[in-house]
């Protein structure tokens, strides 16, 4: 099966199966957040994460591949009142991604990305970020093999420190952190869990 019809499968379930509440790491940084401006969700789903940043005031762009996803996120957008979200269904990996063109952008556990895939979508996610932008990423670093709570099986797909630094180690700013946790996000996240964040500024 490949990844279009295993997320259309998933996004089939009636229930959210990430939840309704953004991510945990993502709400932490609504501090960082300017008070309007533009921003790109990367992978966005069932549109948690997107119509959560589009209630902090920011225009979003939630960036999905799935028809299921984005029907659901739209329903979750209509039911919590937001309408400054666009929905754009595309494949993240050869969307056109605009230069310049966001203020924030956030990529948030999409780890279904082999390594050619990811070096094409995060070339698209640099170039799209406006110089001074705030790039917000969360992702499973190589233990989570052992808790098996969430995220691929393969090593390869998997985020450490050397390879955030690789790939964005000349932003002007760059904080990372890797840690172990208790994740509580729908029925797909849930248990223990490896997880590194990284918060940069361009």
């Amino acid at each position: 099966m490949g990844e279009y019809d295993r997320w259309q499968g998933r996004y089939a379930a009636q229930e959210y199966i990430f939840g309704e509440e953004p991510n945990v790491f993502l709400s932490q940084q609504k501090h960082l957040l300017p008070k309007s401006g533009t921003c790109l969700a990367v992978a966005d789903g069932e549109g948690r994460n997107g119509v959560w940043l589009a209630e902090q005031g920011l225009d979003v762009v939630s960036l999905d591949f799935s028809e299921n996803g984005q029907d659901k996120a739209k329903a979750l957008a209509k039911k919590r009142g937001v309408t400054n979200i666009e929905f754009v269904l595309a494949d993240v990996h050869n969307w056109t991604y605009p230069a310049d063109g966001f203020d924030v952008v956030a990529e948030i556990f999409t780890q279904f990305s082999d390594p050619a895939q990811r070096a094409s979508k995060w070339a698209g996610m640099r170039r799209s970020l406006k110089t001074g932008g705030l790039l917000l990423i969360e992702g499973y670093t190589p233990k989570q093999l052992d808790y098996g709570t969430g995220g691929p099986k393969e090593l390869d797909h998997l985020y450490t420190r050397e390879l955030l630094q690789a790939e964005f180690g000349y932003f002007s700013r760059l904080e990372m952190k890797d840690y172990e946790c208790m994740m509580a996000e729908g029925s797909r996240h849930a248990g223990m869990a490896a997880v590194i964040d990284l918060i940069g500024w361009k």
